[in-house]
């Protein structure tokens, strides 16, 4: 799988815990938003998704915190497809600093739901095709 997205995102005085460095739990919130503006970017609105009861939820996180994030860091956060199933994909997402430093490495399983259901449905064929274009 090829492409890489880019995402970069600024610490926040609110990111950080009382030693100033960033809080474990927001890095979570910064590999979201990353795959999150990722898809923005190939035209998948996850509001338009929530419409038809359809979400993309996260099954599993492997996350290796390697060096801390501190508060006004840039921080960019790089992600790529490296599975692409019939109703799931996995992200492999990496988090540098501005000395391209490795701060975080992580693996986020994800899988396609039906909302109303509850249950994990085929990646509707339209996004799919978007996903199999950058991976």
């Amino acid at each position: 799988m090829r492409d890489e997205h880019e995402f970069s995102v600024r610490v926040y005085y609110e990111d950080t815990d009382a030693g100033g460095i960033v809080y474990y739990a927001n890095y979570l919130k910064f590999l979201e938003r990353a795959r999150t503006e990722w898809l923005r970017e190939l035209g998948i609105e996850q509001d338009e998704l929530l419409t038809r009861h359809i979400g993309f939820v996260v099954r599993q996180v492997n996350m290796d915190n390697l060096r801390a994030a501190v508060f006004n860091a840039q921080l960019v956060i790089r992600s790529r497809i490296v599975q692409l199933k019939k109703a799931s994909l996995v992200f492999h997402q990496q988090i540098f600093n501005q000395q391209n430093e490795l701060l975080v490495d992580a693996t986020i399983h994800i899988a396609c739901v039906d909302l109303a259901k509850m249950r994990a449905i085929a990646i509707p064929s339209h996004i799919r095709e978007e996903l199999l274009r950058v991976c």
